[in-house]
């Protein structure tokens, strides 16, 4: 059974714009934040690609990426994921092998299937939504032009031949699970933002895993939206931002991170809270103690091999503290 004490922690960054902010103190809070999980021991810090959505910057993913990593010494730091459909394979695998000569072993690329974006944005971006289609495809494509060149290979990534940067699909159904299994690549969920599908995505990556030369058995990193506070009361008024993001989200209405409330009724009606309840399900909000049982209790019940935690708060400070709370869970 998975312990807390053994499970490495992950950051997921969304680079959240909070309502009278800006995008350069978001970035700031970025690198301020990467800095102090450094410190804390976490594993590894991604930044995700997202487009045309207010209250989120990470759109030019590995220049964030370049960023974070250009300012910290010792973490990995990566995407959660790039929107293979958004991209050439060979443009990725240059963008990428560019950061791994930049900072050796410390870059990872995580793939995803989804385009990241609303469909209008989607025609903006030159993408055709067929393009999802061909995934499996540019998935070996993209790590084909990551490894040694074959002979008679034409088409190269310069930089990025041999620079072998680590490899996992990103997944909130069952398709990447599935695909990351019989590939032999590590798997990261979105539970984040789609608990509902974790239990079936997880049992059908570790059912289909075969053994690759990148993984001798199945590796699942699960995203888990997590407010601690130093108590359960702060932590349930801190997570109200969060809350009205996903509102947002369901009414169509993207707004920058609202500062947080003291109660989300009148905000809501039952059918908005039920939605906002299937995106935040698998939150663990509380003070150390709840956030601590909580970690364990999830670690038993999905067993995950690591765990990505993305935590959203109006005031820096706030957020600076709940991963500071998270790193001494560990230690009880």
């Amino acid at each position: 059974m998975a312990k807390l004490a053994d499970t490495p922690l992950s950051v997921l960054d969304l680079a959240p714009v909070t309502e009278g902010g800006s995008v350069s103190e978001t970035f700031r809070n970025t690198l301020d934040l990467a800095r102090l999980v450094e410190r804390l021991g976490y594993q590894r810090y991604w930044l995700a690609e997202h487009h045309n959505i207010a209250g989120i910057a990470s759109s030019a993913t590995p220049v964030l990426i370049g960023y974070v990593a250009g300012g910290t010494s010792r973490i990995r730091v990566g995407s959660g994921g790039i929107m293979l459909p958004n991209h050439a394979p060979l443009v990725v695998a240059e963008a990428f092998g560019t950061l791994e000569a930049l900072y050796p072993g410390r870059i990872d690329l995580g793939l995803g299937r989804a385009p990241g974006t609303d469909q209008l944005t989607l025609r903006a971006l030159r993408v055709d939504p067929m393009d999802a289609e061909n995934f499996p495809r540019d998935v070996q494509e993209l790590r084909a032009l990551l490894g040694p060149a074959q002979p008679n290979q034409y088409v190269q990534a310069i930089p990025g031949r041999d620079s072998n940067v680590p490899v996992w699909l990103l997944g909130s159904s069952d398709f990447s699970a599935q695909l990351a299994g019989l590939l032999g690549l590590p798997y990261a969920f979105a539970g984040q933002f789609a608990p509902a599908g974790m239990a079936l995505a997880l049992s059908l990556y570790r059912e289909h895993f075969r053994p690759s030369e990148v993984l001798d058995k199945p590796y699942a990193m699960v995203g888990l939206p997590v407010i601690a506070a130093e108590s359960d009361a702060e932590a349930a008024r801190l997570a109200t931002s969060a809350q009205m993001k996903f509102l947002g989200l369901i009414r169509g209405d993207r707004k920058p991170l609202q500062p947080p409330v003291d109660s989300m009724e009148g905000l809501w009606d039952a059918r908005e809270k039920a939605g906002v309840d299937r995106f935040f399900g698998a939150a663990i909000v509380g003070g150390p103690e709840t956030v601590r049982s909580k970690l364990e209790d999830f670690l038993a019940r999905t067993g995950a091999d690591e765990l990505m935690i993305n935590s959203d708060f109006y005031h820096h400070a706030d957020r600076l503290r709940s991963y500071e709370i998270v790193a001494a869970a560990k230690t009880k």
